[in-house]
């Protein structure tokens, strides 16, 4: 089954990048089912058990959510919008549109209001396959640690007071109405003018979404001994004014100083583990002695946590002068 699981992530990220390329004539299941060397048939039947949905449906969304992006940001006219991805006309794409999101796209250019994407689906992952790393390589990116300070911004987020960890916060706001992965990753990434976007359309990755920690003392004490709330959402600039999800929180962030533990880019499947553990330990055995600095466990400061495989793993713990 694992291998399954990876023949069709290398679907799910082929169609991002046809997607993008606007290769609307290779972004076939046909396309695709050739390009792994299986039957039309039972690639969209393995695509269905392995995902949860149909391959077309999915094609489908992700596609509407891509061409949301044009709408809100771009300025061309809703007729190239819909050749580029795909539709046969603007009246189809319109249809499709307003079927998907409820507003037609000239409705939601004039008033982008947050809106429920499909995010990039992720079928081989390793935490939620329990799966060691395969094939292990040593990395050769050491851990990078300096200080920064970063600007007053907003955070737009979901918070769980008793998880432990990514999987288990999901787990635990899957129980909660509304508060799902799907749905939250989804309207996170219809925000306009989150800080860490860089224009992706996936959750955690290229899409501004982050996981963070608060200092909280009804949170759970975590590995430092901090107690602590987890929490998920986007970075916004200090002035943002747009419409609030009503089963989200926007909390100021004032300007301050932080400890950047950071690694490079590496090898997701074989280097994950690793590099967690590079990066634990570099934060345990830091010592700041001497730089005027000490970590900051005031209630309220904030730490953030970036995963992305391709660009960095790090991160962002608050500091105070001594």
């Amino acid at each position: 089954m694992y291998e399954w699981q990876k023949q069709i992530q290398k679907i799910v990220d082929e169609i991002d990048r046809r997607i993008l390329q606007h290769s609307n004539e290779t972004l076939t299941l046909h396309a695709l089912s050739l390009a792994l060397g299986y039957s039309e048939f039972h690639t969209t039947r393995k695509f269905k058990e392995i995902s949860g949905m149909a391959f077309r449906d999915y094609l489908r969304l992700r596609k509407l959510a891509f061409a949301l992006k044009e709408v809100r940001d771009g300025t061309k006219g809703f007729l190239e919008i819909a050749v580029d991805y795909g539709f046969t006309s603007q009246e189809a794409f319109t249809r499709a549109f307003k079927k998907t999101y409820g507003v037609t796209p000239g409705e939601y250019r004039k008033t982008p209001v947050p809106v429920v994407l499909r995010t990039k689906i992720h079928p081989f992952d390793r935490y939620i396959l329990g799966i060691g790393e395969i094939g292990m390589i040593k990395s050769t990116e050491d851990i990078k640690i300096y200080f920064v300070t970063i600007p007053a911004h907003k955070f737009l987020h979901i918070k769980n007071y008793e998880s432990n960890g990514y999987w288990d916060f999901w787990q635990k706001q899957s129980l909660i109405p509304g508060q799902d992965c799907e749905t939250i990753t989804g309207l996170l990434d219809s925000i306009k003018g989150k800080l860490d976007d860089e224009g992706g359309s996936d959750a955690n990755s290229g899409s501004g979404q982050i996981m963070a920690y608060i200092n909280d003392p009804d949170g759970r004490l975590c590995c430092w001994g901090i107690p602590r709330t987890e929490c998920y959402g986007v970075r916004l600039p200090s002035d943002y004014k747009g419409e609030i999800p009503p089963q989200m929180l926007l909390t100021d962030i004032p300007e301050a100083e932080y400890i950047v533990f950071e690694h490079g880019p590496f090898h997701y499947e074989q280097e994950n583990c690793c590099v967690e553990n590079k990066i634990e330990q570099a934060m345990a055995a830091c010592d700041l002695s001497g730089t005027g600095y000490c970590i900051d466990t005031t209630p309220g400061r904030i730490m953030y946590f970036y995963h992305d495989p391709e660009r960095f793993w790090k991160y962002i713990r608050p500091v105070r002068k001594l």
